[in-house]
């Protein structure tokens, strides 16, 4: 199979929609109504595989949505003449997929006859987005719902691609879902810069120390709370960190920020920490300013109440932003702990969807 040229993963899945499912359903279900797509976990549906993914959870494979009565009528039917007649290799890959191993994982097999174990995956609009989300997505988003939903599973629903709409549903849903309503973003501004005022000072105070290691580690702290606030200024929700830099260099603003960052963090030095991230927070704090949504917020470096450690003083852009929410419901929030996202960088719950939406209950 590595012998074979690679094609990423979302055009190898279209090609095998358009050139080998669509036929098969066109001809032994020429009446269903269904959409078709490449959306929900996975580095191809980032757009970020390379050769190195085809190791795993990797190939020739999409999803059809149904309809609640269509899926049940027609899922076993569907799975099984695709099964017979889906050709057993597809642009030089096997079609079809090994059984899960005791993790789940899922690779590649070799299956020259008999029936293909594909991994065309029927299933209803609702049923998806409940499986990410666990929420019900023809019901109205709350405010305290969109803080519940991690960033990583808001953009698995939103990148990837719709190849056929034949429901008229998935790319409205889709839209639904794009990015959040104004006010629950600026509170996630607040409170991310909150989060940067709680360390920022704390350079300053290791190198008075001569703590190099914690120096370096609340600098490497905040560099990433920095770019996370990053794409909250450019509206983009950010992967999980595997993907997160990779993310991060397709922003606008990563030009001028990367080579500050990466000097930062290549330094040994704890007392030059401050001097060189204050030029990140200088221009993180004009990016703020040229999204006028606040009053203009000084953006230049002084000291932290009297002791010499420099500092952006991010609770300022703080309180701006929570000045200028509409939202009542927002405004009252206390502790400024904002989404699930800002709350735990813990895996096993951000992939939890029943434990991230009882997040609510701090809202309450």
């Amino acid at each position: 199979m590595h012998m074979t040229e690679f094609i990423p993963g979302l055009k190898l899945s279209k090609l095998f929609y358009q050139e080998s499912v669509r036929p098969i359903l066109e001809k032994h279900f020429p009446d269903l109504n269904y959409s078709a797509a490449l959306i929900g976990h996975g580095s191809e549906v980032l757009g970020y595989d390379t050769p190195r993914s085809r190791d795993h959870h990797w190939g020739p494979q999409l999803q059809i949505f149904l309809s609640g009565n269509d899926c049940e009528k027609y899922s076993l039917d569907i799975k099984s003449v695709l099964s017979k007649e889906l050709p057993h290799k597809f642009k030089g890959y096997s079609t079809s997929f090994g059984d899960p191993d005791n993790i789940g994982v899922q690779l590649l097999v070799d299956k020259p006859d008999g029936p293909v174990n594909h991994k065309v995956v029927t299933l209803t609009p609702k049923s998806f987005f409940r499986y990410l989300l666990n929420f019900d997505p023809y019901d109205d988003i709350s405010v305290i719902d969109w803080l519940t939903f991690p960033q990583q599973e808001l953009l698995s629903l939103t990148q990837g691609e719709v190849f056929w709409d034949g429901l008229d549903e998935l790319k409205t849903l889709r839209a639904k879902f794009h990015y959040y309503p104004k006010d629950v973003w600026l509170l996630l501004i607040a409170c991310q810069w909150k989060k940067i005022s709680q360390q920022e000072a704390f350079i300053g105070r290791c190198a008075e120390l001569g703590d190099e290691l914690g120096s370096k580690l609340i600098t490497s702290s905040l560099v990433n709370e920095l770019m996370r606030l990053c794409f909250l200024f450019e509206k983009t929700y950010f992967p999980y960190s595997k993907w997160f830099g990779t993310a991060f260099s397709q922003l606008k603003c990563a030009g001028e920020l990367i080579p500050i960052f990466t000097q930062v963090l290549n330094s040994s030095n704890c007392r030059e920490h401050e001097s060189i991230l204050s030029k990140a927070y200088v221009i993180v704090g004009n990016l703020h300013n040229s999204l006028g949504i606040t009053k203009p917020v000084e953006s230049s470096i002084s000291d932290y109440f009297g002791r010499p450690y420099m500092v952006i003083h991010a609770d300022r852009f703080s309180d701006a932003t929570m000045d200028a929410i509409q939202d009542e419901k927002l405004k009252v929030i206390k502790p400024r702990i904002g989404s699930v996202d800002q709350f735990s960088d813990n895996t096993d719950f951000l992939s939890s969807p029943r434990l991230v939406r009882e997040f609510s209950i701090f809202y309450k």
